[in-house]
């Protein structure tokens, strides 16, 4: 990513409110302690991307949501107090995530690099922050072309918010994936990715892969500037998140999110599978 400025969120609730920190829940400015959702309206106001629980000139309204186990929402209600001194005064950066679905209803996910400090070895959407000047789609767009090397023409594709994820923790010839970012990618069948959305993080991972799934999913990995495929076992994309300070290969918590709001919308559209 050329530039360093990132696009910050602020919220407003009741007319009032002003840049989040990093030490908050976003989504707790709009929901009881007891509730990780809300439903808020959103979008780019003056180099900002402002979250109101008022419809506002372009705003959008969505799905804001955390997981249960959101760091944040358990800091206590002086979050400042437990950061380290340099992270106290830190805003929380807006990103875009791309779901992006080809004609034949398959799923594009990349496995981020192992050797990336913040969720190795996850499986994500494309995706990345928001920079000053940018619209939503640019950044997707923007994203997806610098992670894959897959660059969507205007007039190919039609697109729409699915929902907001709060985190404190992102064709196949045309394919150009970054190896400092993604190590392997994989377009995924729909029985596998309904399968993956109904799964629950922090709850029990699943013995056995359901017998209407295949054992592997064929994916695509990348080393020293060659890929190759090779199968992995439909059980690592129905990992559940892990214990705290355990690494393991799974699809990220937010991902899940994005997949059941993908799933609803096809359904609302009367939509099956191609």
């Amino acid at each position: 990513m050329a530039g360093l400025a990132r696009v910050v969120v602020h919220v407003r609730r009741g007319g009032a409110g002003g840049p989040a920190r990093f030490g908050q829940s976003v989504t707790g400015t709009f929901c009881p302690a007891h509730e990780d959702a809300a439903v808020v309206s959103c979008g780019l106001d003056g180099g900002r991307f402002l979250l109101s629980d008022m419809p506002f000139p372009g705003s959008t309204v969505a799905l804001l949501k955390r997981p249960s186990f959101c760091p944040a929402k358990r800091l206590g209600e002086q979050p400042e107090l437990a950061l380290p001194a340099e992270l106290r005064g830190r805003g929380v950066a807006a990103g875009v995530a791309v779901l992006l679905q080809a004609s034949t209803g398959r799923v594009l996910l990349t496995r981020r690099a192992g050797t990336l400090s913040i969720f190795p070895n996850v499986w994500v959407p494309p995706g990345g922050h928001v920079e000053p000047g940018e619209e939503l789609l640019a950044v997707g767009l923007r994203e997806l072309e610098e992670e894959t090397g897959l660059r969507l023409e205007a007039g190919t594709f039609s697109w729409r918010m699915l929902g907001l994820w709060e985190s404190h923790e992102q064709l196949e010839a045309r394919m150009r994936p970054s190896e400092s970012e993604v190590s392997a990618y994989a377009w995924l069948e729909p029985p596998v990715l309904e399968a993956i959305a109904a799964t629950e993080d922090g709850a029990e991972s699943l013995g056995n892969v359901p017998s209407a799934l295949p054992a592997t999913v064929g994916i695509t990995e990348l080393s020293t500037g060659s890929s190759s495929t090779v199968q992995l076992p439909t059980a690592t994309f129905l990992n559940t998140a892990p214990a705290e300070g355990e690494d393991v290969e799974r699809v990220s918590t937010g991902t899940k999110f994005a997949l059941r709001l993908w799933l609803e919308s096809l359904g609302e559209q009367g939509r099956a599978w191609p």
